[in-house]
């Protein structure tokens, strides 16, 4: 069984190590939905919903399941009214909001949606909105949103078959009305994607037609104004994962043709780009991501070998979250220990190895490429420790309790 543990100590040291445990993929349970691309999720009082998208039967979906972050379980909530993939989504005020899209695989046999649904986790229930009127009232698929302020926006997309926009759209719950606001000025946009910090919007990527874009927009909702900031660094692609945690957003993943699998973190202040730990899983496009406090997580999506419904939590700051586990046959002895520590690990590739007290701070590290290892226990104190097992990409991929005599 596993046995969640939280460790919210700030690591005392500055070495590389410092980083690199802030700065982290773990593998959670999978999607229960199954294989799954094309889906959105949001995030409402600390549970994640994913729902919608394509499965690898091709087959349109309209289900949504609630992630519990404490039990890492997966529950299936109400139906959406119909089928769609590449909508929009995001949550403001306590409610889900999720619309557009496109009912089937393909286009040419498809209906573009305009239809717009405000979900209630209390209720678990569905309540129909206002019509999306952008377009001429034909619908948009493969267009981006986002929330600020209280408000929710829509960007760009595609009508049609070679029918593209530049459109830009608020939504007031308050209200549930829409209002059209300054065009997104990077051109007519699909697959482009958008995060919010501090009540501005950021859009940006996606593909202008057949080319792929690296831009970034900021849009001011006060003023209703956009301006240019430099260009994501990770290069041109679409279909990206954003999400944004305090103060900073994030892209992750994407394709310009193949498959991404990189992590690259924004911060609006300085207007500058840093690149992150790869995703803990393979690369892929057409993922979902939500937040959960100080965590983000991303999953499903496509890449290289079909559609996939592994999920991973993202942790950028000194917050650790381990898990006890064994899924990598990794087994340390004595337990609990005098002096010192036996490790041995199936792993052959380059492994960072951890040790931190009660309160998260690190009393040993160290790289190893070896499949087994001696760590002696120093002079720390009688107690509770905990050992965590971090793979090249900075996955934990093994953590458990120690006890110090």
């Amino acid at each position: 069984m596993t046995k969640i543990i939280y460790l919210l100590g700030l690591f005392l040291f500055s070495t590389l190590g410092y980083s690199q445990t802030q700065n982290f993929w773990e593998k959670k349970s999978e999607f229960s939905g199954l294989k799954r691309e094309r889906a959105v999720a949001f995030s409402i009082n600390g549970k994640g919903y994913v729902g919608t998208g394509v499965d690898t039967a091709d087959i349109v979906h309209k289900d949504l399941w609630e992630y519990d972050p404490t039990l890492d379980s997966w529950t299936q909530k109400a139906d959406l009214a119909s089928v769609r993939r590449n909508a929009v989504a995001f949550a403001i005020n306590d409610k889900g909001y999720v619309g557009t899209g496109m009912d089937s695989v393909s286009a040419g046999l498809g209906n573009t949606l305009t239809d717009f649904w405000e979900y209630d986790p209390t209720l678990n229930a569905w309540t129909s909105k206002s019509d999306f009127p952008g377009s001429s009232g034909v619908g948009i698929y493969f267009a981006t949103g986002f929330s600020a302020d209280s408000k929710g926006y829509i960007c760009g997309g595609k009508r049609g078959p070679n029918d593209y926009t530049d459109e830009f759209w608020e939504y007031k719950p308050l209200t549930d009305s829409w209002i059209q606001r300054q065009d997104f000025p990077g051109g007519v946009r699909y697959q482009l994607s958008s995060f919010a910090v501090d009540n501005l919007g950021y859009v940006g990527l996606g593909i202008d037609q057949d080319v792929y874009r690296k831009d970034l927009w900021q849009y001011n909702p006060s003023t209703n104004n956009w301006m240019q900031k430099n260009d994501f660094l990770g290069g041109e692609r679409g279909a990206v994962c954003t999400f944004s945690l305090g103060q900073r957003g994030f892209i992750c993943l994407g394709s310009d043709g193949g498959y991404k699998g990189d992590l690259w973190e924004y911060n609006p202040f300085s207007d500058s780009w840093s690149v992150r730990a790869n995703f803990g899983g393979s690369e892929r496009k057409n993922a979902v991501a939500f937040t959960i406090g100080d965590s983000a997580f991303v999953g499903t999506g496509k890449g290289n070998s079909g559609k996939k419904n592994s999920m991973y939590v993202y942790t950028p700051y000194a917050v650790l979250s381990t898990y006890e586990n064994n899924f990598t046959n990794i087994s340390v002895f004595p337990n609990p220990i005098e002096d010192l520590i036996h490790i041995v690990l199936n792993l052959a590739e380059t492994k960072l190895i951890t040790i931190v007290d009660i309160n998260g701070r690190m009393v040993s590290q160290r790289k190893t490429n070896e499949t087994s290892l001696i760590i002696e226990r120093g002079n720390e104190t009688s107690g509770t420790y905990f050992l965590v097992v971090q793979d090249k990409n900075n996955t934990i991929i093994h953590s458990q309790k120690l006890i110090y005599k």
